[in-house]
């Protein structure tokens, strides 16, 4: 029972209008809060006050309900402050209980990156306007980095300045915090989407034979062709080459494994001297206690939902559900109770409220409390 719920059968209450049931759920939460302390309410705790009572206290005996309204009455004078969402018991000791409004809810993230130059130089890109020009890279400013309509990032070789593969590599990072997301166009035209709590670092242009990016965390390519400079991904002990394709790589360093997804063309993963090639519509699993590298086939539309702004859950287990809403909504997560064999399947939408996103995972039997910043989890 929320705050609106009590505020409505104070209403009728005050209205002479309360059914039998009403008068015996006001009854529990005033009993069990009102009669003992000033506190604020959250929904679960008003819920929980009135299911406690109904379980220790008579209140479905008509003679109980009937005595007990004239006391509350006599003790209590009620105040309805209905536009503002508050309201009062105002004791004869001048004892005041406040219900504050609901817990502010927990909005999701959105675009936000930090942008590391070559000179340690560090640009909260979510802080600035789209522009022509961010920075200059090289010691000829050979490389432009701008920013479109769309706050993506992008490189632009000048190519009246351009380095020769001779000449050393400089390294920009595009990073993300919590709640944060971002999208970059690298100097060859690869796109990256980078998910939250990640990082990838990469030469302003590529020289030489090869086009190297190291990544934590979570990202989409979009690898342009190039045969004569295979594109590799080097997340720990794991690096991926491709001439051309999209895949998805989640490698954060507080999960056991290493997962690659395999959308179109072709990828090789290697991992401690094993090899393996993917096809579209496989996943490579590498963890670190193993030497193995497992494939299976998947539901690449989970893998790279976060991209497309949805959650989609794919026979997914608790613990990971919550590592992404960890990472999206800035919240810490406790367990009470053993979850190890709740699994989901389905998903919403990523740009909802995180109270939103918790009732459809109650929707498989699983509890929730939240408390400030932090969600408790029940079986």
């Amino acid at each position: 029972m929320n705050e609106t719920e009590i505020l409505a059968l104070l209403k009728k209450y005050q209205n002479n209008t309360l059914s039998d049931a009403d008068r015996d759920k006001l009854d529990a939460w005033y009993l069990h809060k009102a009669s003992t302390t000033n506190t604020q309410l959250s929904e679960y705790e008003l819920e929980d006050s009135y299911q406690h009572l109904k379980s220790k206290l008579p209140l479905q005996q008509e003679t109980r309900v009937i005595s007990l309204w004239p006391r509350i009455a006599v003790a209590a004078s009620i105040v309805l402050l209905l536009g503002t969402g508050i309201f009062y018991f105002t004791t004869p000791k001048e004892q005041t209980i406040q219900v504050a409004a609901k817990q502010q809810d927990i909005a999701p993230g959105g675009n936000r990156g930090i942008l590391t130059l070559s000179n340690g130089k560090q640009i909260v890109l979510s802080s600035i306007s789209a522009q022509d020009t961010i920075a200059n890279e090289g010691e000829k400013q050979e490389v432009t980095i701008k920013m479109n309509a769309d706050g993506v990032i992008t490189y632009v070789i000048n190519p009246d300045a351009a380095a020769s593969k001779e000449d050393v590599n400089s390294f920009n990072t595009l990073s993300t915090p919590t709640g944060g997301q971002y999208n970059i166009v690298l100097a060859d035209g690869t796109k990256v989407y980078l998910n939250a709590v990640s990082s990838v670092k990469y030469p302003t242009q590529f020289n030489g034979n090869q086009r190297i990016v190291e990544l934590e965390g979570e990202a989409y390519f979009e690898v342009a062709k190039d045969k004569s400079k295979p594109f590799i991904v080097k997340s720990g002990s794991q690096s991926i080459e491709v001439l051309g394709t999209h895949f998805n790589v989640h490698a954060y360093n507080n999960e056991a494994v290493v997962k690659t997804t395999l959308l179109e063309g072709s990828v090789a993963v290697t991992y401690k001297n094993q090899k393996a090639v993917l096809k579209p519509g496989q996943q490579s699993n590498v963890a670190e206690n193993s030497n193995k590298i497992a494939i299976r086939e998947v539901d690449t539309e989970a893998a790279v939902a976060w991209k497309n702004g949805r959650f989609k859950f794919d026979n997914a287990d608790l613990k990971s559900v919550m590592k992404q809403l960890e990472r999206w909504y800035g919240i810490k997560v406790e367990y009470r109770g053993d979850v190890s064999d709740v699994r989901f399947n389905g998903g919403t939408f990523r740009n909802k409220n995180l109270s939103e996103v918790l009732k459809v995972l109650e929707l498989s039997n699983i509890k929730f409390k939240v408390e400030g910043k932090t969600i408790i989890v029940y079986p």
